[in-house]
């Protein structure tokens, strides 16, 4: 018997507002959803600089390899905004989210996509910000494993873990799911686990994880999980961390659970970087031309040769990310 599909309701609208990401350019235009921060204004904060004559300059928001992106949905005259991931350093989220103008403080619920460190580092500047605040975050329980990149020729390499202890100490009310959950009164669902359906996303082959005392491989990152949202009379909305299942992957999940087969706005890391990833980059761009995103937005681990590759596929699909870029979807 077919799986039991699982009823998301459509939204009238979503804005993702990316906060952190590996890539920023003050000059690009807007394009289609794509709202951009632009150069500087009058009512931009400055920061000192004492090399210029004006003795100041614009405090801009900053790069940095990792992600995140701030979820507002509307639905029936009703709000709701939600944190997805939180950037790879302690203050670089918070900051740019005040360059931007935007406070900690509305944020409903955190979603964690997985507990690598360029993800979830950024808790650090939202504890300081926020202090004791009883936010729920939602991630799967893998998420805490210790892990490390096993490189040739080179000593392995601990990643940073996340501290479960000193994230609920700080207040937060800590949610893991390996299962679909929903949040916003339903109108926004985490995927959870994602089925690997397809022949070429194979996972990360130098990542381990630390289990019953070994170093044991884990190269399906079985934490990685992605948001979901359903715009009324657009289609699927596909928010990814890193995108370790696999976007193909994750799309196709997406759909499945839901039984929306249309595919409005895809976005975030495609994780398609380095000669590991790089020999499947023609075989994505095929399945994602089946797929058929109206929107299509790689960002942060994605790698420049695929979204070259993807701008190159998909020239009408494609959008340029940049930290401060605000999606109208």
């Amino acid at each position: 018997m077919p799986e039991p599909r699982i009823a998301l309701p459509p939204v009238d609208s979503v804005t993702i507002t990316t906060f952190v990401d590996n890539y920023v350019d003050m000059l690009l235009m807007d394009q289609g959803p794509a709202k951009r921060l632009g150069l500087p204004t009058a009512e931009t904060p400055r920061v000192p600089a004492s090399v210029l004559e004006e003795g100041q300059t614009a405090d801009n928001p900053l790069a940095e390899h990792g992600f995140s992106a701030l979820i507002d949905v509307h639905s029936s005259g009703r709000a709701h905004t939600v944190l997805f991931d939180t950037g790879m350093t302690p203050s670089g989220l918070v900051e740019n989210m005040r360059r931007l103008g935007h406070s900690p403080k509305d944020i409903e619920a955190i979603v964690l996509s997985h507990g690598h460190l360029d993800h979830t580092t950024g808790m650090d500047g939202l504890v300081r910000t926020l202090g004791r605040l009883s936010v729920p975050v939602f991630l799967h329980p893998e998420a805490w494993s210790r892990r490390r990149l096993v490189l040739p020729g080179r000593e392995p390499f601990e990643l940073p873990t996340p501290s479960k202890s000193a994230i609920k100490g700080a207040g937060f009310e800590i949610i893991e799911e390996k299962q679909p959950s929903f949040l916003l009164d339903g109108s926004l669902l985490i995927t959870g686990e994602v089925d690997r359906t397809t022949d070429f996303e194979k996972g990360f082959p130098i990542h381990q994880a630390k289990r019953n005392g070994d170093w044991q491989p884990d190269p399906l990152i079985l934490d990685d999980q992605a948001a979901i949202l359903n715009v009324r009379d657009k289609g699927l909305v596909v928010l990814t961390g890193c995108g370790h299942a696999g976007i193909v992957n994750i799309i196709r999940y997406a759909r499945k659970l839901t039984g929306v087969e249309r595919i409005y706005t895809v976005i975030g890391g495609f994780h398609l970087n380095g000669p590991l990833f790089e020999p499947i980059i023609p075989l994505v761009c095929n399945a994602l031309a089946e797929l058929d995103p109206q929107v299509i937005v790689p960002a942060h681990c994605t790698g420049w040769k695929a979204v070259h590759a993807l701008a190159a596929r998909f020239p009408n699909a494609f959008v340029q990310n940049s930290v401060g870029t605000r999606f109208e979807l």
